[in-house]
């Protein structure tokens, strides 16, 4: 039997268990003897994840939930493996992310990539059971406090229990946060509300979908939002920018007639 290396009580983190890393953070919860997975990450790992959480003393029939923070194909391709091997589990996410999922939406799930030349593939996954803002998800005698945290992603979500919070891509360690790209849903006046409600809280500690864990530290996550908010007013962020404040100025010297070689930078 392995030693289970827990991480906090009743929270076991599937890389840090390993000491290796498989992808994309998986977190194992448990109250007695039922149990719950947010994320999986890929197909290829779910095999040796299920068989470690087995050799970990966790009865496979006790596995309850799988949850989906968001549809993305790094978080979510291994769910249909999983299920078949955990039949009792339920798929569990947003409503937008079951969309996603039962259109095989190969972009917006970023299975496809052309500009990167990246095809990866996407089973069918169904997610039956959908969450939203202010859900509870019960498990033994542990609860998980649904947050809709859009930005990334529409329907991505975060899960609060105690002072934690398992807090998928809105903010990894070291300030960065998940890929901002229109094509894929992204909206960065909804990260920024996001990221201020995670700042504003009073959880502890978050355990994102990739990298380590983390405490919290609102400055650290100030800096992010400032970032961000520079993002919407910046050419480099195309559709995901609200303006463009040099169109207005240029637009301002263009009828007063000022000489652009004279404006100094």
């Amino acid at each position: 039997m392995l030693e289970r290396r827990e991480l906090f009580p009743n929270v076991i983190e599937i890389n840090y268990q390993a000491r290796r890393r498989f992808g994309c953070s998986v977190y194992l919860v448990f109250s007695g003897t039922e149990w719950l997975l947010i994320d999986i990450g890929y197909e290829d790992t779910v095999d040796e994840i299920i068989e470690m959480i087995r050799q970990m003393d966790f009865p496979l029939a006790g596995c309850k939930y799988l949850i989906a923070s968001h549809a993305d194909v790094d978080h979510i391709q291994g769910f249909s493996r999983a299920q078949s091997l955990l039949p009792g589990a339920e798929i569990v996410g947003h409503a937008d992310a079951a969309r996603l999922l039962a259109e095989k939406d190969r972009l917006m799930t970023y299975a496809e990539i052309p500009a990167q030349n990246i095809s990866i593939d996407l089973p069918e996954i169904k997610i039956g059971k959908t969450v939203k803002e202010g859900d509870k998800i019960q498990l033994g005698d542990l609860e998980l406090e649904v947050w809709h945290t859009p930005g990334h992603t529409h329907g991505q979500l975060a899960f609060r229990m105690g002072d934690l919070l398992f807090s998928g891509d809105n903010l990894f360690r070291d300030g960065c946060v998940g890929n901002i790209d229109a094509h894929h849903g992204s909206n960065i006046p909804d990260f920024i509300k996001s990221l201020e409600r995670i700042r504003d809280s009073d959880v502890r500690w978050l355990l994102p979908s990739h990298g380590p864990v983390f405490s919290k530290e609102p400055a650290m996550i100030q800096k992010t939002i400032d970032r961000l908010e520079s993002y919407q007013h910046m050419a480099d962020f195309g559709t995901c920018a609200v303006d463009w404040p040099l169109l207005d100025d240029w637009e301002d010297e263009l009828v007063s007639g000022v000489d652009p070689k004279s404006v100094s930078l």
